[in-house]
């Protein structure tokens, strides 16, 4: 039992470690529109693995792993970058043509491999989908280290690595040196997803490297914010992942990490607060309503301007609006919450109250000001002025209101000669 609970406690703290490596450095992947560089050096890392294996003499020790991953994963990374730059191939293509080639090969040298006599015993195959259970002590040191010189790195060149991701020209400019910035960040690349192979694999190394990033970036427009809730993401991931597996033996860590990243990330597309689906669907729901109460408003202010009476049906509201009679009687009960207006008998008409009234000035205010606006300074006819102004009136900010009858040097009546109300304050 002590033995198991060491071996899950390396599990457990070797994938958190590549966990927030993987989102630390899978935020600048994600910036930078790379989102594939992360396969296709999973890929090129696997003819490596198959090469060190062989030239060692069939030895199974990590470091020579390690060293011939990154080895072909740095020539993988320096091949697209010259295919990009010495063809007019783009850099997707660049991408696919490398991970193509460097996995052919891959996966020929991994079938020379299995039939040697020694083949079968290589467990070369367990890097193709990862093998997290086979980390060991000595394992952590290499994790510790590479995450200690992730964050090493984004600390000491946090602010050169934000202007590489939003302003490469700029970055240009002031003499900063890209090239060698870009290598930085491309050897600790290759580090990370040399060293998560052993828990994810070639096949699911690309998702640890971009989905907690994306996900991040669902939370957050901050790139400090964003590589922070990146490593959480990727910690998050790796430790559901690796309790997971713990419960199911049968099941491998790697796919179990990955599926618990994309909950994560799944969550934060539905949840997010600015991003997420369901409070944009929450903002756009209140200004739908907000805007249907806004119309009517100021339908009932022009029922009673026009003398149709202060006790305004919903019948009556349809001759000036097209709406339902469901939407009506639902507008009318979230106007009445507010304190709007106040039902007449069994609710068979409606009458404004005092600060009803204020506000439904306020907005013919604006929409009758907007009018004048149009036909003064576009030289729009009275016909063509109403559909506009109704789509500004909602937007128009107080300040914008005040400089708006400023420029207009204060009419009293709108392009249809209806009276403009006076603003909250003023005499009249």
């Amino acid at each position: 039992m002590s033995g198991l609970s060491a071996n899950v406690l390396y599990v457990l703290v070797g994938t958190v470690l590549f966990g927030i490596s993987a989102g630390l450095l899978g935020t600048f992947v994600v910036l930078r529109r790379q989102a594939l560089i992360g396969d296709a050096l999973a890929h090129a890392a696997l003819p490596g693995i198959c090469l060190a294996f062989l030239l060692s003499g069939g030895m199974k020790h990590p470091v020579f792993f390690i060293c011939g991953a990154v080895v072909t994963g740095l020539l993988g990374s320096l091949a697209m970058r010259a295919i990009v730059r010495q063809s007019r191939i783009k850099e997707d293509t660049a991408l696919g043509l490398v991970l193509s080639v460097f996995f052919g090969v891959g996966i020929l040298l991994l079938t020379y491999i299995q039939h040697q006599p020694f083949g079968n015993q290589s467990g070369i195959d367990r890097f193709l989908f990862g093998q997290a259970a086979a980390i060991v002590g000595r394992d952590l040191w290499l994790f510790g280290g590479i995450a200690g010189m992730v964050i090493c790195a984004v600390m000491v060149m946090y602010k050169e690595l934000k202007v590489l991701v939003f302003d490469p020209d700029f970055a240009r400019s002031i003499g900063l040196p890209l090239s060698r910035i870009d290598m930085i960040v491309l050897v600790l690349t290759v580090l990370v997803v040399t060293a998560g192979l052993q828990s994810v694999g070639v096949v699911l190394m690309a998702a640890m490297l971009v989905t907690p990033a994306v996900a991040a970036r669902q939370w957050t427009d901050r790139l400090g914010a964003m590589l922070g809730y990146s490593a959480v993401f990727g910690a998050l991931a790796s430790m559901s992942g690796t309790g997971l597996s713990t419960l199911a033996p049968h099941m491998p860590t790697g796919p179990w990490i990955v599926v618990c990243a994309t909950a994560i990330f799944a969550l934060s597309l539905v949840m997010a607060p600015h991003r997420g689906i369901a409070p944009r669907w929450w903002r756009h729901r209140q200004t739908s309503h907000r805007i249907h109460e806004e119309n009517t408003l100021r339908t009932l202010y022009r029922l009673v301007e026009d003398g149709r009476g202060e006790n305004v049906s919903i019948a009556m509201m349809q001759q000036y609006r097209a709406i339902s009679l469901r939407q009506g009687i639902q507008i009318l009960a979230r106007l009445e919450r507010r304190g709007f207006v106040i039902p007449i008998g069994d609710r068979a008409a409606w009458h404004l109250t005092s600060a009803g009234l204020r506000e439904a000035e306020r907005l013919v205010r604006r929409h009758r000001l907007w009018e004048v606006y149009l036909s003064r300074y576009l030289q729009l006819g009275p016909g063509a002025v109403h559909a506009g102004a109704e789509d500004i009136e909602h937007i128009l900010t107080p300040e914008l209101e005040a400089r708006l009858e400023a420029v207009l040097q204060h009419p009293a009546v709108d392009p249809h000669a209806r009276k403009i109300p006076y603003a909250t304050g003023e005499e009249r």
